[in-house]
């Protein structure tokens, strides 16, 4: 209409119901309106709204674009959480962005958010065989065995009617796991479960256990929460002045992150089998696991089934048992090690470390022999100790309250406790606890 014959700006403004000054306006800006509609794309969208923060949106915009060049995958709660990070990052820490911003945020810069394409592993195989023969060991020539990380997610269940807000019989949790290739730094554990606030949990020191919790729908692991999970091992990495290389899996729930200190390497789909953690590390942790569930001993401890705070203790204290050494042979039959090499293929056909039962299997017959053992080496001992005692000494506590001792302990530490490192010390003391009351 503009571009046609002239028409008075008195007439416009009556034909379409608007003030005159708004027609001079409309005129004055047809260029900057007309691009706008061009670039956004949507015919019909007749109002141009901004966002509260531009200088947010135009980070996050750009983001989103580099990650689409890249042709990563970006989701709804992926973009919320980056969100959330540049607000920081800008001296702006707004509460978590809501869906309906998402969904404002989206309509606005004509963004939508789908789940990527399901990959075909036969399609990948061509691909998956050139990176495991010339591209990994490639990378892995640029990085120490301490720099060479793996992570992945293994699945652990609750102990039957563990008590706490939200648990219920079959509860579960998703461990994320992340070791580097020598065994020498085994990253703590991050455990998603179903419940958002247990009551086991309350008025703990969270950030100062040897565990961390957090909560997921299903009891995975998603892409926030891995992203979360991401930027603090990261900034870890960092504080330890190293870059390293982290081999993972590819998946939607690991969305790719540009890290300062961390180099993000996906293993093709194809490959995913062979990862160090399923080669035994996973089924090891889970050994240990089980051998301490099955020591639990309610009448000594006076308490019933182990809490949601129990297992994750445990858990913490199974994946400080798994050794080094049984690491380092994963990382190598897997190929993830810079020496593998030409062994690798031998370690593969070799027969490959032992199942999760095998392993619960030897780990309950090598502590049935322990505590046979600490009987046979402590009974003169204990005699001994017993003869000449002054009559007037305290009485021996009960095993129940060596185990209530032990649980006050724990309870203080958890509330008071200022670095992770003390509960290694607890650990081991209630190891020597339950070794002599074994005996």
């Amino acid at each position: 209409m503009l571009e046609g014959p002239k028409v008075s700006q008195s007439e416009l403004a009556k034909r379409f119901g608007v003030s005159q000054p708004q027609i001079c306006r409309i005129i004055k800006n047809k260029e900057r309106i007309l691009n706008e509609w061009h670039r956004n794309g949507d015919p019909e969208r007749k109002r141009k709204r901004e966002g509260k923060d531009a200088a947010l949106e135009a980070a996050l915009l750009r983001w989103v674009e580099g990650a689409r060049a890249a042709d990563l995958p970006v989701s709804g709660p992926l973009l919320q959480l980056k969100a959330k990070h540049l607000a920081e990052a800008l001296g702006q820490p707004d509460p978590e962005p809501s869906s309906g911003w998402l969904a404002r945020f989206g309509t606005r810069h004509s963004l939508t958010f789908k789940k990527p394409p399901v990959e075909k592993g036969d399609a990948e195989q061509p691909t998956a065989e050139h990176w495991a023969g010339t591209v990994l060991p490639g990378l892995l020539r640029s990085y120490a065995l301490s720099e060479i990380y793996a992570c992945g997610e293994t699945v652990v269940l609750l102990p039957a009617s563990s008590p706490g807000k939200g648990e219920s019989a079959g509860d579960r949790l998703t461990l994320l796991l992340c070791t580097n290739a020598d065994g020498s730094e085994k990253v703590l554990l991050r455990a998603v479960g179903e419940s958002s606030r247990p009551r086991c949990l309350q008025g703990i020191n969270l950030g100062q256990m040897p565990w961390s919790y957090r909560a997921g729908s299903l009891a995975a692991v998603t892409a926030p929460l891995f992203a979360e999970w991401l930027q603090e091992f990261n900034e870890g990495i960092q504080r330890q002045g190293k870059s390293v290389l982290l081999l993972l899996a590819k998946h939607e729930a690991h969305p790719y992150l540009q890290l300062s200190n961390v180099r993000m390497v996906f293993i093709p789909p194809a490959t995913a089998l062979a990862q160090p953690l399923d080669r035994g590390i996973a089924g090891d942790l889970k050994g240990h696991y089980r051998r301490r569930l099955l020591r639990w001993l309610p009448a000594e401890r006076g308490a019933g089934q182990p809490t949601l705070l129990d297992a994750l203790h445990m858990l913490a204290q199974a994946w400080g048992d798994v050794r080094p050494g049984l690491i380092a042979s994963c990382f190598r039959a897997a190929g993830f090690s810079p020496d593998a090499g030409a062994e690798a293929s031998a370690l593969a056909l070799a027969p490959g470390p032992l199942s999760q039962e095998q392993r619960e299997r030897r780990a309950l017959m090598d502590e049935e022999l322990e505590h046979e053992g600490e009987a046979d080496g402590d009974e003169g001992t204990a005699e001994g100790e017993d003869t000449g005692e002054p009559a007037a000494v305290q009485p021996c506590p009960s095993e129940r309250e060596v185990w209530g001792s032990l649980a006050t302990l724990r309870r203080y530490l958890e509330c008071r406790a200022t670095s992770p490192d003390l509960f290694q010390a607890f650990y081991e003391l209630e190891d020597a606890v339950h070794m002599v009351s074994a005996s």
